[in-house]
């Protein structure tokens, strides 16, 4: 087999997406963030409630039937 992907060069991250002090969406705490996707501080992410989160809703899509 042919290993063709040796030759591709990683993906450069987009222009806004550089580590920055941001703010945690759960306690509104200022933390250093790896980039504009982290968004939740360690100790947000580190406790039980977050872990067991449990997504709302039932699950279903949210298109509307087709009558």
């Amino acid at each position: 087999m042919n290993d063709q992907v040796s030759g591709l060069r990683p993906p450069t991250p987009a222009r806004g997406d550089l580590p920055a002090t941001r703010h945690c969406l759960r306690c509104r705490t200022a933390f250093m963030s790896e980039g504009f996707g982290e968004r939740i501080c360690k100790r947000c992410k580190a406790q039980t409630s977050w872990k067991s989160a449990i997504p709302s809703g039932d699950g279903g899509s949210r298109r509307r039937s087709s009558r």
